[in-house]
């Protein structure tokens, strides 16, 4: 290329940030610029996993891995094979960052913070002198055949010979117009991971409540497992965000009214619950039925669903009437909540949409339209489940793209 090298990445999130470390690493010869808009660098980084960081899921087929992305998952197996798991935990260890797994698969610094991780990446970026700038944003993109012209919100217009966006989600369809302008096209920006909203229904006074539960979406096929937190505002935890990613674009689609059925017996059928209640009555005849709970459920959401179906306090088992039995036995294993709305979970804020992925080359993370720009990160139409997965991508991406960079330069 005849024009002087100078890569400009576009979002200092994790995407970038990875893509930046790579080329600080293998070609501190080569200029790199990094824009941020905000006055913060790897924001989503910070408050990651409650600030403890979530940085990648202990899933190491990459087939598997694939599978959980509610978009995208196909279009990743080729850069997963190129960089997945192991070399997340190798790089970090590489840096000196060493990596626990949780009983859930989820991995964290052993450190338990995410300033190791913020840390680790400014660092890296630093010693290849790399020039990050906050408050700073391109204005658009210009292809100059070769490279790029990018004017700044500041007045200047830096040159590029390459260009990485990496800029995350966006909210709303126009603010990908300086990409659009460039003859890419987006899908539709919906919220991907969110909590729902059960506004004024009385099982928020058992805020801080957590169980294994099943949940579904009344009149769809959206259905997910796991553990269910309650909220005073409605329902959280893996299995409602697990849930909000799968039907991210069907549940916008309703306007958020939708019905949350919960099966708080998970792997259970109603018929063989009203034969367990059944049995209680022979089994523990004299014991108040709202005392005494034959299942694994925290007690104060076994006392709100004994007083959901009806049951007087004071009854015993042998004294259960059979109209409450089985509307116990119903709301243990087809529980209904109507939803409507949505919350954001924590700050950790995902969107599906973005840049059509087919107008991307995954192996390059190149746009197939304009040769020099590359995209990674949350601007494409890519999100994954919670558990470190849109963080995966994030590494895989930044680094794929960095790598091209490096051999299309050196």
């Amino acid at each position: 290329m005849s024009q002087t090298p100078h890569v400009v990445i576009i979002g200092g999130g994790a995407a970038g940030f990875f893509a930046a470390a790579r080329l600080a690493d293998e070609a501190p010869h080569i200029p790199v610029t990094l824009l941020e808009q905000s006055p913060k660098l790897l924001s989503k980084v910070r408050v990651s996993g409650g600030g403890r960081c979530n940085v990648c899921h202990a899933v190491f087929n990459v087939k598997a891995l694939s599978l959980r992305y509610p978009r995208g998952g196909k279009h990743l197996i080729p850069a997963f094979y190129k960089f997945s798991t192991r070399n997340t935990i190798e790089w970090f260890s590489n840096k000196g960052v060493k990596l626990k797994t949780e009983e859930d698969g989820r991995m964290f610094p052993v450190t338990d913070s995410s300033d190791t991780i913020v840390r680790c990446l400014l660092e890296t970026a630093d010693r290849g002198k790399v020039n990050i700038r906050t408050k700073t944003w391109a204005e658009r993109i210009e292809p100059t055949h070769p490279g790029f012209n990018i004017p700044l919100n500041t007045g200047e217009t830096l040159t590029a010979s390459h260009v990485l966006v990496a800029t995350g989600g966006a909210t709303k369809a126009e603010h990908y117009d300086w990409l659009v302008a460039l003859g890419h096209s987006i899908e539709l920006p919906v919220p991907s991971l969110f909590t729902f909203n059960l506004p004024d229904n009385p099982i928020t006074e058992l805020m801080g409540v957590a169980t294994e539960a099943e949940v579904s979406i009344y009149q769809t096929k959206l259905k997910e497992s796991g553990p269910l937190m309650i909220t005073h505002w409605g329902m959280s935890g893996p299995a409602i965000l697990k849930l909000s990613a799968w039907g991210a674009r069907q549940l916008h689609d309703m306007d958020y009214r939708y019905t949350v059925l919960v099966n708080w017996m998970p792997g259970q059928h109603q018929d063989a619950v009203r034969e367990d209640l059944q049995k209680q009555r022979h089994t523990h005849a004299t014991k108040k039925v709202v005392g005494h709970c034959p299942y694994e459920l925290p007690r104060r959401l076994w006392e709100f669903l004994c007083a959901k179906a009806g049951i007087n306090p004071e009854v015993r088992w042998a004294d259960l009437p059979r109209k409450e039995q089985n509307l116990l036995a119903a709301i243990l294993t087809r529980d209904e909540y109507p939803a409507h709305g949505k919350t954001t979970f924590k700050e950790e804020f995902v969107t599906c949409g973005g840049i059509k992925l087919d107008e991307v080359d995954f192996n390059t993370m190149q746009s197939r339209l304009v040769p020099g720009l590359y995209f990674a990160g949350e601007v494409l139409d890519i999100d994954g489940v919670t558990g470190g997965f849109n963080f995966q991508a994030a590494w895989t991406e930044g680094w794929i793209a960095a790598g091209d960079m490096i051999g299309g330069i050196s």
